[in-house]
């Protein structure tokens, strides 16, 4: 469902449900935000995903399991889905309710 657009004004495109959002950003790190229109930030936690899990497996004992090897990694990882998912809520709550909090007619 798109918004009716104002004359002279391009249809406005609803965003991605959150639950969808949050699935892409379980697989990969980043893209959730990438989804909710935030690149640079998407990217950002991209990268430090991946730089925390490598510095972080440098550093690690050598008889540490997988997850405390990449430990770093899987916290940002963990931040940044909670962060897609929340954003994609609020974009999902204001673009079906407005900002008003009342649901369109």
């Amino acid at each position: 469902m798109t918004k009716a657009p104002m004359p002279g004004q391009k249809p406005i495109k609803p965003p991605f449900h959150p639950l969808l959002v949050l699935a892409v950003a379980i697989v990969l790190p980043g893209i959730g935000q990438i989804m909710n229109n935030q690149p640079v930030r998407g990217l950002l936690f991209a990268f430090t995903t991946v730089a925390l899990g490598y510095v972080t497996s440098k550093y690690a004992a050598p008889d540490v399991s997988i997850f405390g090897r990449y430990a770093g990694g899987f916290f940002i990882h963990a931040i940044a889905l909670m962060d897609a998912y929340r954003w994609a809520k609020v974009r999902w709550e204001i673009f079906h309710y407005g900002s008003d909090g009342n649901r369109p007619s």
